[in-house]
């Protein structure tokens, strides 16, 4: 059916007391069947604590949760067994070649011999590992470890499929060759939950996007919905310096629908009516001692939504880092074991 829902939370709640975090309050979530959904959010938000738990890995303190009808803290082993799990950072042995790691994944699936191996050649072909599938995975690069990683997460052929932040660290070549794999997969019917931190990634690969802010659900919707919702025009303006960027900021406050936004030393500007705006402010910076070197008017991008909603661009999950659940991107803290 269509309208089926391949994962189901209601009202998720997830304090971390040791780190004084509350990394889910309330926390509501809808996948259907054979979609991409993005869960996106800022520093803290409680993404990767959301994916812990839906996939088994972490107990909530509250609410419940569902895997294609099944209860994640009632029917944890029958829940495994349909889901797919790639992490932020590839876990494969790297004292094992890619196929011994794909088959050990699949006998740790109770899968037969005969079978795990066909299915290893099939994947290591299908994400372009045929030729390394007999060398010891530290020898591979970090995008070939990225694409062992998510072949081992599919070794069950799992029909929904959490990756959380599955294209951090890689090269954008690499990138974009994961994201074919997605699309491929989704194609076939596979359910994805992707967590990210490019909102490019998401406009491409989503057809529905969740975002999360201090761990409850503040917006959701289509890219195209939620960009549309802005309503707005977005100028940007680029300045000398960030202290002069802060002054302009402050001269052409009362132009915008929000408050300016400062990235370095640009000034973005939510507008109702982009090209009077933008004369007016030329004019006002004319009349200042500051130099404008740019400036462009555009429509919303997902970047724009995002930081209109939240005020912040994405970042690691603080929750989940301040728990010593994930890695940060200077490696302050590890997963436990």
């Amino acid at each position: 059916m269509p309208n089926e829902l391949a994962v189901m939370a209601r009202g998720l709640t997830k304090t971390y007391p040791k780190a004084s975090v509350k990394a889910l309050d309330d926390f509501d979530l809808d996948v259907p069947v054979g979609q991409v959904v993005g869960l996106l959010g800022p520093n803290g938000s409680g993404k990767t604590t959301a994916v812990r738990i839906l996939s088994t890995t972490l107990q909530a303190d509250a609410g419940t949760a569902t895997i294609l009808g099944r209860d994640v803290a009632k029917r944890p082993d029958s829940v495994r067994r349909h889901i797919g799990l790639a992490g932020q950072f590839a876990t494969v042995d790297e004292n094992l070649t890619g196929k011994e790691n794909l088959t050990m994944v699949g006998r740790l699936c109770h899968m037969s011999r005969g079978t795990v191996g066909a299915r290893a050649i099939d994947l290591l072909g299908e994400f372009g590992l045929a030729d390394a599938a007999d060398r010891p995975v530290k020898t591979y690069s970090g995008g070939m470890r990225r694409r062992l990683d998510l072949a081992a997460a599919l070794v069950a052929r799992p029909p929904v499929l959490f990756l959380d932040e599955p294209t951090t660290g890689l090269d954008p070549q690499s990138r974009l060759a994961l994201w074919d794999v997605i699309e491929a997969l989704v194609g076939a019917g596979t359910t994805v939950l992707l967590t990210t931190q490019y909102l490019e990634e998401a406009d491409r690969l989503c057809q529905q996007i969740v975002v999360i802010d201090h761990g409850r659900v503040i917006a959701d919707g289509t890219p195209a919905s939620l960009k549309a919702d802005m309503g707005a025009t977005v100028l940007e303006l680029t300045l000398d310096s960030p202290e002069a960027a802060t002054r302009v900021a402050t001269l052409l406050g009362g132009l915008a629908n929000s408050e300016p936004h400062l990235l370095g030393a640009t000034v973005e500007l939510t507008v109702e009516n982009g090209p009077a705006v933008a004369a007016e402010a030329l004019r006002r910076i004319d009349a200042s001692s500051d130099d404008l070197l740019g400036l462009s008017l555009r429509e919303p991008s997902l970047d724009d939504v995002f930081l209109e909603l939240t005020g912040e661009k994405t970042d690691v999950d603080a929750g989940a880092v301040a728990a010593g659940l994930v890695q940060d991107p200077a490696g302050h803290a590890k997963e436990p074991s």
